[in-house]
């Protein structure tokens, strides 16, 4: 998609396959852009689109993952062992991530871009306000902070093997930037716009698509849902899930909703789970698969985000 040159934007929808808004989202972007020249002549999409659905075989039968969670296997050891087995002694999973990597190292090849900017797309199982990660990489910041969200840091530290521990200038030729995007709860239909704006407000920022070729609607999607969240907020803690610990997230926590030291929370074999300090919860399990109970956030800083004007999405009319 477009000729003349640019960064190729890489867009993953569909890592968790229980996550369906963010290829919904994917497939009403491509359809604008081919739309967009239509009613604006003056329209060029600089660089490369691509997008596509992390984790097929998950996302054909609705699950979160078949054997493992593919987000959390693209540490480098892992990838190392993916490459050098047969293709039938891979599982479901490693077969996702072997035919993603093959994807994208073809793209790269057949466009040749100046840099690679990834765009992972998700949602989560508890309602409550939307947010971006970014790595330690300034640019990756930047690109988070465009998105008119909470940006959640401390996450990579605490995780390992997800696609923004992969997706660095340290495994690819050229530039790299990545992010990651969470819209919202997984059956919530506004959660597909809330990615639709994501994705085209950060073809702006990356210098994709033209300021004076978007519109305002999509930012002020993303402001709303953002009022009142912390600008940044740094993760304090991860309570993680064994196999066989039974864990139940009690009912009705939202992500960014306040909790106080001692709070119960959650239950498992070994008891009540409590929380261990004033902060906001981030990502309760709502959902019969997942390895992380929930995250514990501190606010850094409070605001509203700007209202700045000249950026939005490709116009629909």
């Amino acid at each position: 998609m477009g000729n003349a040159p640019g960064p190729l934007f890489l867009c993953i929808a569909g890592m968790h396959g229980n996550e369906p808004a963010g290829v919904e989202a994917l497939e009403t972007v491509f359809a604008l852009l081919d739309r967009e020249p239509l009613v604006n002549p003056d329209f060029q999409y600089k660089g490369r689109l691509l997008g596509l659905i992390g984790n097929l075989r998950a996302y054909s039968e609705g699950k979160r993952f078949i054997v493992k969670d593919l987000n959390r296997q693209w540490t480098p050891e892992n990838i190392q062992r993916i490459l050098l087995s047969k293709l039938e002694e891979l599982d479901s999973e490693d077969l996702e991530l072997y035919e993603l990597l093959q994807a994208v190292k073809a793209e790269i090849a057949d466009c040749q871009p100046d840099r690679v900017v990834l765009l992972d797309l998700h949602t989560t199982s508890a309602n409550g306000g939307i947010f971006a990660i970014a790595t330690d990489d300034p640019e990756s910041v930047r690109i988070a902070s465009g998105l008119h969200a909470p940006v959640v840091t401390g996450m990579m530290r605490s995780i390992r093997g997800t696609t923004l521990h992969f997706f660095t200038k340290q495994n690819f030729s050229i530039p790299v930037a990545a992010a990651a995007f969470e819209a919202g709860q997984h059956e919530d239909p506004v959660s597909v716009n809330r990615t639709i704006a994501a994705i085209i407000n950060c073809m702006r920022s990356i210098g994709a698509v033209r300021p004076e070729d978007v519109e305002n609607r999509h930012d002020e999607i993303l402001v709303e849902y953002s009022k009142n969240l912390p600008k940044i907020a740094d993760l304090i803690l991860v309570h993680s899930i064994k196999a066989g610990d039974d864990f139940e997230m009690w009912p009705g926590y939202r992500n960014f909703q306040p909790v106080v030291k001692g709070e119960l929370l959650a239950h498992d074999r070994h008891g009540a789970i409590h929380s261990p300090a004033d902060g906001l919860i981030l990502m309760p399990l709502y959902q019969p698969q997942g390895g992380d109970g929930f995250f514990g956030k501190t606010k850094r800083r409070i605001g509203k985000p700007d209202r700045r004007k000249g950026f939005l999405s490709l116009s629909e009319s």
